[in-house]
């Protein structure tokens, strides 16, 4: 039961179950408790322990039915025409001399051909096929861990010395039903155990996948992915103040106060650091392809509103807006819907949105500010503006500049990302959800 019980979990983290280890010895002891005769309440009870949404819920309940579905195991034969009592050794019938699996078949003991299915797939690690394709050759390993060699023996010894050609079909005919059950049931096995092991390989590549060459299809996985990727960061990031917070043991103000205990330290006092969370300042190009790009950028700073205060946000694409209260009083894929609608997909005028900027946000700007320009540059030979780009270096604590193009498209064309390098802390390339998230990091850890 222990090791059912094991699998259970897995397949309900592969179906996208957050299971703590803590949560994991809740299930068992819960199971010890109502034990597993009534599947209903031990379905019930697991879900209770494990489930804390009602997303995880419905896939808990949907995980514990499939992995419990079993189909009747059958030989392919009418059952009316094989139900009659096992014939004893000596009577005419008897199936002595044959394989366990063949007398099974001919005695139609679904019961025991299922508890054989079952102590196969057992033996023979089912429960870790990962691969479509491991589909056939899962179940052949089955079927030879519950005798097929020997059944076929069966097959070839009815038909040769003992001359009986009518049993040796009905072993034929049983053996083409259960390579059928075999193969079903390990493909509910590949659904089960297979589904944790696609989405990594599936995420692993989503996360590399250029983001200007995204897939609409792969729109809502891509969202989940930097809402994950955000509480990860927040999670590292707020560990971190909760420690520097803390700071060191002020000696004299805990003597001081344990002075009725002589001095013994029942109540600690600390000296305190105040730590300022970071302001942030992202201004995001919406023109074009690099659009996709800052799409994700600003999915990844409001799912950080918790570790970072001050939060300012700013599209442009031929001229530049505020678009935190857009962003603020709404669902945050709505919000950037119209943010598009407002000031997306125009022609790139990098010089005007720079005066924009100044004459919106410049003199908000300290040595607390953080300021994160995302866009590849490419003015359309229009005036950069660079002295209004020495005006925000000089003022932020830090200027991280963004490209979504790779770094041998730099400077050529209409680019001008290498007259903007000068005043500029950073500049990055930055087109896959994997550089995003390291960008974010590394801009989270240098604020602290």
């Amino acid at each position: 039961m222990t090791a059912m019980l094991l699998d259970l979990l897995r397949a309900a983290r592969g179906a996208g179950v957050k299971i703590s280890v803590a949560e994991s010895l809740d299930a068992f002891r819960a199971a010890e408790v109502v034990g597993y005769n009534d599947r209903q309440t031990l379905r019930d009870t697991l879900t209770l322990s494990l489930a804390k949404t009602l997303e995880d819920k419905r896939a808990f309940e949907a995980c514990f039915d499939l992995f419990f579905q079993r189909d009747t195991v059958t030989t392919g034969e009418d059952p009316e025409t094989t139900s009659a009592p096992r014939p004893q050794a000596g009577e005419p019938g008897d199936h002595d001399g044959l394989s366990p699996l063949s007398s099974m078949v001919l005695n139609n003991d679904q019961a025991g051909l299922a508890a054989a299915m079952e102590g196969a797939a057992d033996a023979i690690g089912a429960s870790n096929i990962s691969l479509f394709t491991q589909t056939n050759m899962f179940a052949w390993r089955m079927l030879e861990q519950m005798g097929l060699p020997e059944l076929d023996r069966d097959i070839a010894n009815l038909r040769g010395e003992a001359n009986d050609e009518a049993t040796a079909e009905r072993l034929e005919q049983a053996r083409a039903a259960l390579g059928a059950q075999a193969r079903t049931f390990m493909e509910r096995q590949l659904t089960l155990f297979s589904a944790g092991t696609t989405r990594e390989i599936r995420e692993g590549a989503l996360r590399n996948v250029r983001l200007s060459q995204l897939d609409r299809r792969d729109m809502d996985r891509m969202r989940a992915l930097v809402r994950e990727m955000a509480k990860q960061i927040a999670t590292r990031y707020s560990r971190k103040r909760w420690k520097a917070r803390r700071g060191h043991l002020d000696t004299r103000r805990t003597l001081r106060k344990n002075m009725s205990f002589d001095s013994i330290p029942f109540h600690t006092i600390w000296k305190r650091t105040r730590i300022d969370k970071p302001t942030v300042m992202a201004l995001c190009d919406v023109s074009g392809s690099v659009a996709a790009v800052s799409r994700f950028l600003l999915m990844f700073l409001y799912s950080l509103t918790d570790a970072l205060a001050g939060i300012r946000s700013f599209a442009y694409s031929n001229h530049l807006i505020e678009v935190s209260d857009i962003l603020a009083r709404r669902e945050i894929d709505d919000a950037i819907d119209e943010v598009m609608k407002v000031v997306g997909f125009g022609s790139s005028d990098y010089g005007r949105c720079f005066a924009d900027f100044a004459e919106i946000a410049m003199r908000d700007i300290d040595r607390q500010t953080t300021v994160i320009i995302l866009g590849d540059a490419r003015g359309n030979r229009n005036e950069p503006r660079l002295d209004l780009v020495k005006q925000i270096f000089e003022r932020a604590s830090r200027v991280i500049w963004l490209n979504p193009e790779p770094e041998s498209l730099w400077g050529t064309g209409d680019s001008d990302i290498l007259r903007y390098e000068s005043f500029c802390h950073e500049v990055k390339s930055c087109g896959t959800l994997v550089q995003l998230e390291r960008i974010i990091a590394e801009m989270m850890q240098a604020a602290q």
